[in-house]
């Protein structure tokens, strides 16, 4: 028995659209599970080389939340590679400021360092509030049992 590989134009027009609900998920766990939906791993057909993944819609990502002491720790830093152009912002300030930022770069740590995983970064969606703009895509609610 020869073992399935996916071929890549395959399922560029099978992509299925997700709406997923961050209100009241913890960060890490629920980056895990949006990364696993935009890579394909919970198909039966998943292929490492092969973007078999779906699309996810995040909402609410305003609601996300953190444990322990994280809100007030937890650093997003970025380095412009000048010498002192470090640049540190807390999480707590992160969330008053951009509220999707903290939920993107979660997922995007998250995927392959490479093309395909460029590739699966982009059919990922956040929106601040409940509300998002893609109903014309009819995107299904989708629950993680986290």
């Amino acid at each position: 028995m020869k073992t399935f590989m996916a071929k890549p134009e395959s399922y560029v027009n099978k992509r299925k659209w997700y709406v997923a609900d961050a209100d009241g998920q913890v960060l890490g766990r629920f980056a895990s599970e949006v990364a696993k939906v935009l890579r394909g791993k919970n198909k039966p057909e998943y292929t490492p080389h092969v973007d078999t993944g779906d699309h996810v819609i995040v909402v609410n990502a305003e609601k996300v939340l953190l444990t322990g002491n994280k809100l007030e720790q937890k650093l997003y830093r970025r380095y412009s590679g000048y010498p002192g152009g470090l640049k540190e912002i807390k999480y707590r300030h992160l969330m008053e400021k951009h509220p999707e930022r903290a939920i993107e770069l979660a997922v995007k740590g998250m995927l392959p360092k490479n093309s395909l995983g460029r590739k699966m970064y982009k059919k990922m969606i956040v929106y601040k509030g409940p509300e998002h703009n893609n109903q014309a895509q009819q995107p299904e609610p989708i629950s993680f049992e986290i």
